[in-house]
């Protein structure tokens, strides 16, 4: 085997540790919030008593929840890190959903909750306030922490990802960089 294959060998088998580690950070929160939220939401799960209607919203919600894990997997492989703030990836990503959104993993998780609300809940103000709080909590989070460490730690990079790829609604077409 040449050196230039030995090397991309070498770096294939490092992308498993940190793709690992990025999954088990992301299942914690995805349990977390699981076991958190829906009990104070009002989710309240006795199968025999949804309405059949309901159950179309499994669509967007498995869909939802299957890109976040889709994301939190492509924040460990490709950039060697997972989604906790304390553990970054270390290397822009810009692959897979992110080619269309600039916050798959959050728009993927709010949209696999909302077909779980759906499913499940029972929509009150309680329920909806602390959903416009998260919501807004989430946007000003990713505006005011997240873009400008993404700023400072990539450069001209993020900056033309910004101009190219719109932060919560999908672009049509993928970006190619």
């Amino acid at each position: 085997m040449s050196n230039a294959g030995t090397r991309q060998q070498a770096d294939h088998n490092l992308h498993w540790p940190t793709a690992l580690a990025s999954l088990i950070v992301g299942m914690v929160f995805f349990a977390l919030w699981f076991w958190l939220l829906p009990p104070w939401l009002g989710f309240r799960v006795d199968i025999a008593t949804v309405a059949p209607w309901r159950w179309i919203a499994v669509i967007p919600s498995v869909l939802g929840f299957a890109v976040a894990l889709r994301c939190i997997w492509d924040f460990g492989w490709t950039g060697r890190g997972t989604p906790a703030p304390l553990a970054p990836p270390r290397r822009l990503v810009i692959v897979g959903f992110y080619r269309y959104v600039r916050n798959p993993m959050y728009v993927g998780f709010f949209t696999g909750w909302a077909g779980l609300w759906i499913i499940f809940g029972q929509i009150t103000k309680t329920a909806i306030t602390v959903t416009a709080i998260g919501v807004l909590g989430v946007a000003l989070f990713v505006m005011l922490y997240e873009e400008p460490t993404l700023r400072g730690k990539f450069g001209t990079d993020y900056e033309e990802y910004c101009r190219n790829v719109p932060r919560w609604l999908p672009r049509m077409r993928p970006w190619h960089n």
